[in-house]
């Protein structure tokens, strides 16, 4: 089974990361991410980046992944 700190761990993997916090019970996910990799993206664009970082494990260990992104700058506000 998946813990938060495993999810952590792949969202980190693929995005560089300024602050992340996940959350969960091993199949369902709670994110907050942080990362200038989003910058110039739509929520849903950065929605997409970190489902690309996650990749299969999407389709096949999590089944719900809910999440709130931010850049740097809208985290500092």
């Amino acid at each position: 089974m998946l813990t938060p700190e495993n999810v952590k761990t792949y969202i980190e993997q693929g995005l560089k990361c300024t602050h992340i916090e996940v959350h969960g019970d091993g199949r369902h996910f709670e994110a907050v991410i942080v990362s200038p990799d989003f910058e110039g993206m739509g929520m849903v664009q950065q929605h997409q980046l970190v489902y690309r970082a996650l990749g299969d494990r999407m389709h096949e260990e999590i089944h719900a992944l809910s999440m709130k992104t931010f850049t740097p700058e809208q985290w500092a506000k």
